[in-house]
């Protein structure tokens, strides 16, 4: 019985992971772009979510929580959003994973962070490249140059909500 309670408080901490996600991608649609920001470009509030769960359940649930966060993209904003988020969210959500499960002490979080934003970038220029033209790789150095700033912001966000987060996934994991 004590096993099923814990499955059961495990899958219910992942589904509130998963709708913080989804709120936090949609409270960061509602923000207006700043002039100096490339187009298209987001802080990545969102990947605050998928980076923990990457760090605490492992890879398979940050995973699911990218694709959750990828079908809402698509449900509210069209295919070309679904393409964009699937492709970013996947991309770094394995390349924190893996930065998690290589060493678990390694990499700071500030480093995990900086590497889901340019894996996140990277994976959508190439969508773009795709869908659009070879143009848009103009927008390299500035997408490079804003992922070190939201990367550096969602890995220091998360160090500061870790011991918070830690108490609440404490309570039977």
């Amino acid at each position: 019985m004590a096993e099923i309670k814990k499955k059961t408080l495990r899958l219910t901490t992942l589904a509130v992971l998963g709708a913080l996600a989804i709120v936090l991608s949609a409270l960061e649609n509602l923000i207006p772009p700043l002039p100096m920001m490339p187009p298209g470009a987001k802080l990545g509030l969102s990947n605050i979510v998928t980076m923990f769960t990457a760090g605490t359940f492992g890879l398979a649930p940050a995973l699911a929580i990218a694709l959750l966060k990828a079908l809402f993209a698509g449900a509210t904003r069209g295919v070309t959003a679904l393409l964009m988020s699937l492709s970013g969210g996947i991309l770094s959500t394995l390349a924190m994973g893996l930065l998690f499960r290589w060493k678990k002490h390694a990499a700071s979080l500030l480093a995990i962070g900086i590497l889901g934003a340019v894996t996140h970038n990277l994976a959508q220029l190439c969508v773009a490249v795709v869908l659009t033209n070879s143009a848009v790789l103009s927008y390299l150095p500035f997408l490079l140059l804003y992922a070190l700033v939201t990367g550096s912001v969602t890995g220091s966000a998360l160090r500061i909500l870790l011991p918070a987060l830690k108490n609440v996934t404490r309570l039977g994991l």
